[in-house]
């Protein structure tokens, strides 16, 4: 298969509308519809049903969609990754340079250690934060944004990663401050999952908002603003404590499930700036966990 063809059902397969593909594509649907047929003589399967009411998904068309956008991540990846290195081969940049994946206003402490730990090592490479939003950081692994990211699970998957844990923490709610719940010492996720006329804030997966009465956010600028306008409340990891204002009251939750924090690294990588900066990581965790 050529990328150009994946490009071209991952296109349609998410839209599921030989229209509206081609229109994402910038390109005419007769040419599009030919393409899609030609990968499956040459696959031997059915990839979509097509009838009256639309284009669905067939089993093997399900298996591609999700093998075609790691295909595609993966050829991204090896593009960004490989213009990085070249930077490094250019005259006047001597260093590596390391892009880090971080969920903007988590593990800022973390990060902060982190960063000076690693500044301080002999031939430290460069490093750039990219800084992203809920859930965010796993893509920008995968596609090669970033050469390394702190992962939040549950929020982000470990799965095609190599990774080391740094950290777990527990979860607070962020309320309003003037809210009568803010005054509390801790609550549960029973007494925030209904509050009238406070919803919980609903954050993008994969590009979807999952169903509810909340509002959809998208930044954590935006979601601070809804909160000390009293529109809605968040559970955030307690190391989110860095960005709240002082409209804001932040409430540890007593049955949220802990948040941990993993450095993690493509498993193919051969850097070894990367290694050096695992290697600051796990020795920076541990000397924290021996003084506890």
């Amino acid at each position: 298969m050529e990328t150009r063809e994946l490009r071209y059902f991952v296109a349609v397969a998410e839209e599921l509308h030989f229209g509206r593909a081609a229109d994402r594509l910038g390109m005419a649907q007769p040419p599009l519809s030919r393409a899609i047929q030609q990968l499956e003589r040459r696959l031997g399967v059915c990839l979509l049903e097509r009838d009256r009411r639309g284009v669905q998904l067939t089993g093997a068309g399900q298996v591609l969609l999700r093998e075609g956008r790691v295909a595609l991540d993966a050829t991204a990846a090896a593009a960004r990754r490989t213009r990085r290195a070249s930077l490094a081969d250019s005259a006047g940049s001597p260093r590596e340079r390391l892009v880090i994946g971080v969920k903007a206003a988590a593990s800022h402490d973390l990060l902060q250690r982190l960063l000076a730990a690693y500044a301080a090592e002999p031939d430290a490479a460069e490093i750039e934060v990219l800084a992203g939003g809920f859930a965010e950081q796993e893509e920008m692994l995968r596609d090669g944004r970033a050469d390394v990211a702190l992962l939040l699970v549950p929020f982000n998957s470990l799965a095609g990663f190599d990774s080391e844990e740094l950290q777990t923490e527990g979860r607070i709610a962020v309320l309003p401050a003037a809210h009568p719940l803010a005054t509390r010492t801790a609550l549960s996720m029973a007494d925030i999952s209904d509050i009238p006329d406070l919803p919980l804030a609903r954050w993008p997966r994969h590009g979807t908002y999952a169903p509810g009465p909340g509002p959809e956010v998208h930044d954590h600028t935006q979601l601070a603003q809804l909160i000390a306008l009293g529109r809605t409340v968040a559970v955030v990891p307690a190391s989110a404590r860095t960005w709240l204002w002082h409209d804001h009251a932040a409430v540890p939750l007593t049955d949220a499930a802990p948040v941990v924090t993993h450095i993690a690294w493509p498993p193919h990588s051969r850097s070894l700036a990367l290694a050096a900066l695992i290697r600051t990581a796990t020795r920076l965790t541990s000397a924290t966990a021996s003084n506890r």
